[in-house]
């Protein structure tokens, strides 16, 4: 069971982007829409009563949440989500749907690394890289460490895997200096990826993606031996 939920934070989008994402990744579906109390609101979230305030959906077997929470964060390349396709027709297929109003950071094509692979932010800004994989369409979060943040990513999987119970460390690979070039690591048995990146990148980490731990008993402990 999914315990760890990606939220990402729309101006006025999430039920549209739930749509999109829904309609050409695996498995697509709509979970759960909630809206604003139709009464009046103050302050940024003025114009949204009676709109919509989430909208739940899951792709390939992950759960996301969309919530419009007005003009406040953006979306950022340091947290993107890498998709795993089972075959180029699949993964060539999926690229053309996000592409459109997007921006490509990393053309489709092959590399080193991959017989085919791209990286692109979609038309709100949420950061996808696409890869061959084997098996059915995975998706999974992606956290880069970039400037002041680059060289944290092995401390941070070491204290995201000690504070969250059914946690590991798995495959990491370093580079030179010692810099983590790509770690998987699992919280929750759910996988995560990290890297550090010290390229000129002109973005960091933003509240515009977080990820939701569902409050209860087993949970609430885990953030008291966190606290302390």
């Amino acid at each position: 069971m999914q315990k760890i939920t990606p939220y990402l934070w729309f101006d006025d989008q999430a039920e549209e982007a739930a749509n999109l994402y829904t309609s050409c990744f695996a498995n697509g579906s709509i979970k759960d829409i909630s809206r604003y109390p139709e009464g009046p609101l103050e302050g940024p979230m003025a114009d949204m009563a009676g709109k919509v305030m989430t909208a739940s959906f899951e792709i390939a077997g992950l759960t996301f949440v969309g919530l419009n929470g007005g003009p406040v964060f953006n979306f950022t390349p340091a947290i993107s989500f890498f998709v795993t396709c089972e075959s180029k027709e699949e993964l060539i297929a999926l690229w053309e749907q996000l592409f459109v109003d997007g921006e490509v950071l990393m053309p489709l094509q092959a590399y080193p690394f991959s017989e085919l692979y791209g990286w692109l932010n979609d038309q709100y800004g949420v950061s996808w890289q696409l890869t061959l994989g084997e098996g059915p369409q995975q998706i999974t979060p992606m956290l880069m460490f970039v400037g002041e943040q680059c060289g944290h990513a092995e401390a941070a999987m070491q204290m995201y895997t000690a504070l969250f119970d059914g946690s590991s460390i798995g495959f990491v690979q370093k580079d030179e200096s010692g810099r983590i070039q790509h770690g998987q690591f699992k919280l929750y048995d759910q996988d995560f990826m990290a890297m550090d990146s010290d390229a000129d990148h002109q973005f960091t980490f933003t509240e515009a993606t977080s990820f939701h731990r569902r409050a209860t008993t087993e949970g609430a402990a885990e953030i008291q031996r966190a606290s302390r």
